[in-house]
């Protein structure tokens, strides 16, 4: 261990429950003795930020965040940053919810991978995926894993109705392991597929 966080960014459309998760996952890895950063790059939504900072509160994270509408790739390097002179384990940074067809947000996404990366190795690019969504989640997975490197699924909206069927035709397409299942809105609703197991591996 030379001391830098290990980085998560958290990616996907709008509306799939990325702050939720990044909330949750920051409750599991305190619940797991480790130290959290929480990285607000959605400077889009101030709601995202407050809701992100909400969760940051509660399970004892720092919060980052940058002036609305600014630049979330300079959060995210913030947040690093923060990290690092804090000695966290773990950084979960929040990117805004985007389109996979809109060109330019998603090569924002590669902006901030790159500018993260300056600093140190992303550890985890998690992709949320709503198991509501459906046939259109193919794509959405595909254009996400092109642009940002998705290293693991985190499944959300599983409770009982759906079925989540289009999520194993993603990771049969893609061959990307789900690593997180969100189960309803509850700050321990986030079950692993065993969720310490998840963490040990992030920062060994």
């Amino acid at each position: 261990e030379d001391g830098t966080p290990a980085v998560v960014l958290v990616v996907g459309v709008n509306g799939t429950g990325k702050t939720t998760t990044c909330g949750k996952l920051a409750r599991v890895l305190v619940a797991d003795g480790r130290s959290v950063v929480l990285g607000a790059a959605d400077t889009f939504r101030a709601a995202a930020a407050d809701q992100l900072q909400t969760w940051g509160d509660r399970v004892g994270a720092a919060t980052v965040r940058g002036p609305e509408g600014g630049d979330p790739a300079s959060v995210a390097f913030d947040a690093v940053a923060r990290g690092r002179a804090d000695g966290v384990d773990t950084v979960l940074i929040d990117t805004a919810g985007r389109l996979h067809t809109k060109t330019g947000l998603m090569d924002e996404l590669g902006k901030i991978k790159r500018v993260v990366e300056k600093q140190t190795e992303i550890a985890e690019v998690l992709l949320v995926l709503d198991s509501t969504t459906g046939q259109n989640g193919l794509a959405q997975a595909e254009a996400f894993i092109q642009h940002a490197g998705v290293t693991g699924l985190v499944i959300t909206k599983l409770d009982g109705s759906a079925k989540g069927g289009f999520v194993i035709a993603v990771q049969e397409k893609t061959g990307i392991p789900i690593k997180l299942i969100g189960q309803g809105e509850g700050i321990g609703d986030l079950t692993g597929f065993t969720p310490h197991v998840f963490v040990q591996n992030l920062v060994g």
